[in-house]
């Protein structure tokens, strides 16, 4: 899986260099750059083997395969921001707005979010109606009816009067984590004209399972496996589905939406293999 991940990570990478090769020079350019690099790149694998799943050229999927990375790019940059997480670590480098500034930090995510939407309306992603559906479901996941709700619920909590249940975290966890998951992972299929309802049932237990692997890893990880800050939430008082599960019913809880991820793909056989080998893969990793 690891060498699967990072064959796809090269070729977006690449994609993402290309596309950024013809942007004018300066500040905010290095940053996107910067803030491109590194990383797993598990959504951008999840839309091209979604679209292989589908017979999807690759030449036409690494489009909107970039403008989820640059989506997460920027969610990340705004999020490590003092406003926000006040993280100076990022993928084991400083967060763009100690290597540049806070201003800087701002703009850059702004021009990731810009480039995204610039990715996926390229004649090169496909046709128009394809297209036109990819920006509308971005434009829903990244949002105020997703990611942005699911960011603004959880900064909310950090000054609640008690902390959150077990079913207010997964509500703010299918925003925050899970929309970009599930747009990812359907996206082959939007471009295909295909439904999309199956992959959708395979992201959304895979993005709570993501997730879940996150808190365990923010309490048994070290920051230099991780490549980020880790025991803040417990430092914060915060609730999460270690606090509220426990370590070992967290780690329960990860495997059984594993399992009901695999289940949905069955109407693949075969050739939702390579996806099952994904869900496995995320609650195993150490970063």
């Amino acid at each position: 899986m690891r060498a699967r991940l990072a064959a796809d990570a090269g070729l977006v990478a690449d994609h993402l260099r290309a596309v950024l090769a013809d942007y004018p020079a300066g500040p905010v350019t290095e940053a996107m750059r910067y803030a491109t690099q590194g990383g797993k790149r598990i959504r951008a694998h999840l839309v091209l083997e979604g679209a292989r799943m589908h017979g999807v050229a690759a030449a036409a999927a690494l489009w909107p395969a970039g403008a989820i990375e640059a989506i997460h790019a920027y969610s990340l940059v705004h999020d490590d921001l003092p406003a926000m997480d006040d993280d100076a670590l990022r993928r084991g480098q400083p967060t763009v707005h100690v290597a540049w500034d806070e201003a800087t930090a701002i703009l850059t995510g702004d021009a990731l979010q810009a480039l995204a939407f610039e990715m996926v309306a390229d004649p090169r992603c496909g046709a128009g109606d394809v297209r036109a559906e990819l920006a509308l479901r971005l434009a829903r996941a990244a949002g105020a009816r997703g990611m942005v709700l699911g960011q603004a619920r959880d900064i909310a909590a950090e000054s609640a009067a008690a902390p959150l249940g077990l079913d207010e975290i997964t509500a703010m966890q299918a925003g925050k984590t899970g929309a970009l998951i599930e747009w990812a992972a359907t996206a082959g299929a939007v471009m295909a004209g295909a439904d999309t309802a199956p992959l959708a049932d395979y992201a959304q237990a895979l993005g709570l399972a993501f997730q879940i692997q996150d808190d365990v890893i923010d309490v048994t990880g070290d920051a230099a496996a991780a490549g980020k800050a880790v025991g803040k939430d417990a430092a914060a008082g915060k609730a999460t589905f270690v606090s509220l599960l426990g370590l070992e019913g967290a780690r329960a809880r990860a495997r059984a939406l594993v399992d009901s991820a695999c289940d949905a793909l069955s109407c693949y056989g075969a050739r939702g293999d390579g996806l099952r080998d994904l869900a496995r893969f995320v609650i195993s990793r150490e970063s």
